[in-house]
């Protein structure tokens, strides 16, 4: 009888096959660096001189990348090539919350060029959601210049994303059960949409562009309007889970408090932290990031204190058991987590020691997230670039005709 155990032998890679992935190899430097010298590529990739001016002028040709002497004042003999990313490539990006839906665009070398804000009064349902995010796409697609090349669409939202189809299994700050937000979305507007989970979405700006960047091992925490979520770098790969739904960090029970959180667990990091708890003491009915993180920072009533230091203390918490599950070298705070952390980084770091072994904590580094509030549309972006960094040569990117 057969032994059906037996692994099979790996592929291996044709000549065109391997000219691709090079060619991914090569973008994917460019995307992340936004501008890279020649010979950096060929010490990088320890492919030869020759090999990479061919990539190089294969993705040129494509459209995909530009070429310029490097201007060095004071240099002697011939200048160097650098490398760019094309800056006529673009993806929009959507984040829908509780208080708002949020557009951005974003370029192919890593600039947000826009952002708009639609503030809602009432909890919009998702069919509002979309109707309001396709209503300011089509505005921003009428300002780009034309001939600009059209990645798609990114929705980074609040919940839990079943990846490959763009369904929200359950997003309960909001509302939604099993709403097919990715494929609504892109009916309205006809460009592909891809959608993940808004916290995920930070972590992938922030490994790439941000706080994270150079680490193999980091666990990010971000807060929004919808709630506390996180990501997990471990070994340079982002943790998914079995299903996908990993990283719903805002769930850990930090607490025997009966204070339950958005999806009601009680006792969590989510229960406990609350945005709309800070709202209330600073008698706001709504506030940005920037306008939270202001008043925080700047405060002296008592009675808010004694929240802030709650909350620190709650987060803190979190914060060391993160630590001894997953030994990070680094832990990411983002939203309004961040602006708890800036506002008494000691205390915060105390109770992160008190709530994780030593082993765990020995080393580790708690940083604000770089990117802001830019960092969930950067992410979302980045949903909509994957199939062209995966497959430069082969991904037809939609031109922007006015």
């Amino acid at each position: 009888m057969p032994d059906t155990k037996t692994p099979r032998a790996p592929l291996g890679q044709n000549r065109e096959n391997l000219r691709q992935h090079n060619l991914s190899v090569v973008l994917r430097m460019l995307h992340q660096s936004r501008s890279v010298p020649r010979s950096h590529l060929t010490s990088v990739t320890g492919l030869n001189r020759s090999t990479i001016s061919d990539l190089v002028g294969e993705l040129v040709s494509l459209g995909l990348a530009t070429e310029a002497e490097a201007q060095i004042i004071g240099s002697v003999g011939r200048p160097s090539l650098t490398v760019q990313a094309s800056d006529n490539i673009v993806a929009f990006s959507v984040n829908p919350e509780i208080d708002a839906t949020t557009v951005g665009v974003i370029s192919f070398d890593g600039r947000l060029l826009q952002k708009v804000r639609y503030p809602t009064q009432l909890q919009p349902d998702a069919q509002t959601a979309t109707q309001i995010a396709a209503k300011i796409i089509a505005d921003l697609r009428s300002k780009l210049p034309a001939e600009t090349r059209i990645a798609g669409i990114g929705a980074a939202v609040p919940g839990q994303v079943r990846v490959r189809d763009g369904v929200i299994r359950l997003a309960p700050h909001l509302n939604w059960v099993e709403v097919p937000f990715g494929p609504m979305l892109s009916q309205l507007t006809g460009l592909p949409t891809f959608v993940d989970n808004d916290a995920t979405s930070v972590c992938t700006a922030e490994r790439m562009f941000g706080a994270a960047r150079g680490y193999s091992n980091a666990v990010f925490l971000f807060a929004g309007s919808g709630g506390i979520g996180g990501g997990m770098i471990v070994d340079d790969r982002l943790a998914r889970g079995a299903s996908g739904y990993a990283g719903e960090l805002g769930h850990i029970q930090i607490s025997s408090s009966k204070t339950p959180d958005f999806s009601g667990l009680p006792g969590t990091l989510e229960a406990l932290v609350k945005r709309d708890d800070l709202l209330e003491v600073f008698k706001l009915d709504s506030a940005t990031d920037e306008e939270l993180e202001q008043d925080i920072l700047t405060t002296k009533d008592s009675k808010v204190t004694k929240v802030l230091n709650q909350q620190v203390d709650d987060l803190g918490r979190a914060v060391g058991v993160l630590a001894t599950i997953f030994n990070p070298q680094a832990v990411v705070l983002g939203g309004f987590l961040n602006s708890l952390f800036q506002y008494n980084q000691d205390r915060l770091l105390n109770s992160m020691r008190h709530s994780s072994i030593k082993s765990a904590h020995d080393g580790l580094i708690v940083k604000s997230s770089e990117l802001g509030t830019s960092a969930v549309l950067m992410g979302a972006a980045e949903l909509a670039f994957q199939g062209l960094l995966d497959s430069p040569a082969g991904t037809e990117l939609i031109l922007n005709r006015r």
